[in-house]
């Protein structure tokens, strides 16, 4: 019995390490983070349109990054049994968070699709909090593009 509670203890504690590696740049812990956009798969008339839509949503892509790095990531999962057989399954991911101080190293195209490498000073990103309100943007909104 106490040979079990010690192995999951130190299970519980390995699950407290970090995931991702941090750098110190001198002066504090830095996050980097890619986001990818394909190209062709953009809507717009022209491929510069596409191109540039790909730039914008590689961007958003590496931010997203950056917000499951730093807050984590929420996952919803629900299985269902029907005579005693494994039903439907489905899982679910979201993250939320507010990143600030983030900044772009490179955007570059890579074949059909359009790179956008971030970092991001983890004590920048502190400092920053004090500046500006947020405000609660919902989810479902009808959007002008």
């Amino acid at each position: 019995m106490r040979s079990w509670l010690v192995a999951t203890m130190m299970l519980l504690l390995a699950g407290c390490q970090p995931l991702v590696d941090m750098r110190h740049n001198g002066e504090g812990k830095v996050l980097n983070a890619v986001g990818y956009a394909s190209i062709s798969e953009q809507r717009g008339r022209t491929d510069e349109e596409k191109r540039t839509r790909a730039m914008r949503a590689s961007k958003l892509d590496a931010y997203r990054e950056l917000t499951e790095q730093v807050y984590g990531m929420r996952v919803s999962a629900r299985a269902g049994m029907e005579d005693q057989a494994l039903g439907i399954e489905t899982t679910d991911g979201s993250a939320d968070g507010i990143i600030r101080g983030a900044e772009v190293v490179r955007s570059y195209p890579v074949g059909d699709n359009y790179v956008t490498e971030m970092k991001l000073d983890l004590n920048k990103m502190e400092m920053m909090k004090g500046y500006g309100e947020v405000y609660h943007v919902p989810a479902s909104q009808d959007l002008l593009f």
